[in-house]
């Protein structure tokens, strides 16, 4: 999974993998950009145990154990976060939509919350931006 993981990254940074569209800002660009997905990417490989991502639903109240599919291209800024997302899949092959809030603190960006934003295409609603 480690290996398949990597190959993915690379993939993706290369642009060779057009992931999933979305949402996105294009004056998120260059260096912020590559930045963004390097800190999803980080969050993505050491958040996996026994090549399963792990996630608590806590709208299901349940941990999930999902695969890696791909990295979305598309990143917004909402409120103090930037905002990007990626697939999964369960064993039974539902697939996941995990959105990632990622921040940048002292110079560096760094996955602060991932959250289930869509299961089988079926979005939830959550609230990262003041009213």
């Amino acid at each position: 999974m480690k290996i398949l993981l990597l190959g993915t990254i690379l993939l993706f940074i290369t642009g060779l993998v057009m992931p999933a569209a979305a949402a996105d800002d294009p004056n998120i660009s260059g260096d912020l950009r590559e930045n963004i997905h390097s800190a999803m990417s980080s969050h993505v490989e050491s958040n996996t145990y026994d090549g399963d991502y792990i996630i608590y639903d806590a709208v299901e109240g349940k941990l999930l154990e999902l695969e890696f599919k791909d990295l979305h291209s598309g990143i917004v800024k909402k409120g103090n976060f930037y905002v990007s997302c990626a697939d999964f899949t369960d064993d039974d092959g539902t697939l996941y939509d995990i959105d990632f809030l990622v921040v940048e603190k002292q110079g560096q960006l760094k996955v602060i919350e991932a959250l289930v934003h869509s299961v089988s295409g079926k979005k939830r609603q959550y609230q990262v931006e003041e009213d």
